[in-house]
């Protein structure tokens, strides 16, 4: 059984409790596979970097050199990265895919999860809002997946995880506004279900902030984030400055995430987020690698550097680290 900070994802709180009241001291074991990180690279004027080879970068864990094992950028397939930095294609075969990496197509393309606010508070723009979600899954990138969950007080699981982003979009159009917003709930639930699939993910949240029904604490759901290696991105129809409590949370979990936080009022800026997020989605780097062996129990903090920017103008956006999994 996994005992983590992602204890929401499955974890029998019970079963703890059970032994502490006997006296009993479980023993832990850490157990770290495969990391997957992705990161974006851009110059000093902000524009994205493309066409960068795994030799152009260098991973620490805490401050532990690492080995890219596989190599992708954009939504292209990944490649396998030989022991002199050469590229080859990972085959579909189980017997040639690395281990953690039995179906090298799952890790083709990005897995969306659109978690849309459909409470109360937003009956104002929902019509617009849906709209602007429509136009953004139409323009992912074919090799994209797409789920759409809406949320109120209840989540509701409107398109599962899909290719076909017309089936997204039917499933976006049958959403109908609720009541109260139970947003963490909500979003907690999301990333259960992109903990369970492999490969790339992240999680767009578009809500109108406020919180005032769920049973989860934002930073709870944040570390949770954090521990599965999900990017979280959110879009606010409020004003930064008009619910200081929100904002500050959406901050901290885009950031802590690998993510980005967006305040987007009117329709044309909420457009122009989720085109931000496609570009951003688009211009990525993908690597994954196999920890070195770490005393670290808690959490790790990943670094990124790039070895052939002399004038270090580029900046590197990437989560900041991850906690290890702990088994009993």
């Amino acid at each position: 059984m996994n005992i983590t900070r992602r204890g929401f994802l499955g974890v029998t709180a019970a079963g703890g409790l059970l032994r502490a009241q006997e006296g009993q001291r479980p023993i832990f074991r850490v157990k770290v596979d495969m990391v997957v990180l992705s990161f974006q690279v851009t110059d000093n004027k902000g524009r994205y970097v493309n066409g960068l080879r795994p030799g152009d970068f260098r991973i620490y864990e805490d401050g532990i050199p690492q080995a890219i094992s596989t190599f992708a950028e954009g939504a292209k397939a990944p490649m396998a990265v030989e022991s002199d930095g050469k590229l080859r294609p990972l085959l579909e075969s189980k017997t040639d895919a690395l281990p953690g990496m039995e179906r090298p197509d799952a890790f083709v393309g990005t897995n969306v999860f659109v978690l849309f606010d459909t409470s109360n508070f937003m009956y104002k723009g929902f019509v617009y809002a849906e709209d602007a979600i429509a136009d953004f899954v139409r323009g992912l990138d074919r090799a994209d997946s797409v789920a759409v969950y809406t949320f109120s007080r209840n989540l509701s699981r409107a398109a599962s995880l899909t290719r076909d982003h017309s089936e997204a979009i039917a499933g976006l159009r049958k959403a109908v506004a609720g009541d109260d917003t139970a947003l963490y709930n909500a979003l907690l639930l999301a990333l259960r279900d992109a903990a369970k699939v492999p490969g790339r993910k992240v999680v767009i949240v578009f809500s109108n902030g406020p919180d005032n029904a769920s049973m989860v604490a934002p930073d709870d759901v944040r570390a949770v984030a954090e521990d599965e290696g999900i990017p979280i991105y959110v879009i606010s129809t409020t004003e930064v400055n008009k619910d200081p409590i929100s904002s500050g949370v959406f901050k901290r979990i885009a950031q802590r995430t690998g993510g980005k936080a967006y305040w987007a009022k009117t329709w044309q800026k909420q457009v122009e987020a989720f085109e931000d997020i496609r570009e951003d989605l688009g211009n990525s780097y993908t690597v994954t690698y196999y920890p070195k062996p770490n005393p670290n129990e808690g959490f790790r903090k990943i670094t990124i550097e790039a070895t052939n920017d002399p004038g270090k103008k580029w900046r590197i956006k990437s989560r900041p680290g991850y906690r290890p999994s702990r088994t009993l």
